[in-house]
């Protein structure tokens, strides 16, 4: 079975700059994969804990750092402090994803507060960042959208690196809607209480 593809289309202030296509590497870490695709997707309604759609339409880029990356994910309080998971406030490292490199542009990788503390926030490398490795969660890459990644990067930001401009993902969603990825046994269970 092949690794799902999601689409992030990305505004930048008024303007469509353009569309992300991310490979999800459901292979290597098929948890943080499942997180990602189903917060783009949008289908697991509101979260848990924030209370909010668990969504990345609509969601900005909050931090943008040239020559290293752009941060996004934080549906709830749109500034880094907020967003969940699927599977609840946190969840843990998946260990193949802590043993890939940050080696390259356009790679995906959660954002976190420390061990395993992932949730909804990700971020996308314009470049590589080898102080990154073993520390966050490696689990796909941008393989279509690259000039999209660039003039994010261009944007001007703030000494806290906020962006001048919003950069805001404005859709969302999977561009391989036959490739699914099994339920968790989580999931399992929550569908057959619903359907009892």
């Amino acid at each position: 079975m092949s690794n799902p593809v999601v689409f992030l289309d990305i505004r930048i202030g008024n303007a469509q700059a353009g569309r992300l296509e991310c490979e999800l590497w459901q292979d290597k870490v098929p948890k943080t994969a499942q997180n990602f695709l189903k917060i783009c997707t949008g289908e697991r309604g509101r979260g848990r804990t924030t209370n909010v759609p668990l969504h990345y339409k609509g969601c900005p880029f909050h931090r943008i750092i040239a020559g290293f990356m752009a941060q996004g994910g934080d549906f709830s309080r749109r500034n880094g402090t907020g967003g969940e998971s699927i599977y609840g406030q946190k969840f843990e490292d998946e260990l193949p994803g802590l043993a890939l490199k940050h080696d390259a542009a356009g790679l995906l990788s959660m954002a976190n507060s420390g061990p395993n503390t992932n949730g909804s926030q990700f971020f996308i490398l314009f470049d590589e960042a080898p102080h990154l490795d073993g520390k966050h969660v490696v689990f796909g890459k941008v393989i279509n959208g690259m000039s999209v990644l660039k003039e994010m990067e261009s944007i001007n930001t703030d000494h806290n690196d906020r962006p001048s401009r919003p950069v805001q993902i404005s859709n969302c969603g999977v561009l391989q809607p036959s490739v699914r990825i099994a339920l968790s046994a989580e999931e399992k269970a929550a569908q057959a209480a619903a359907a009892a």
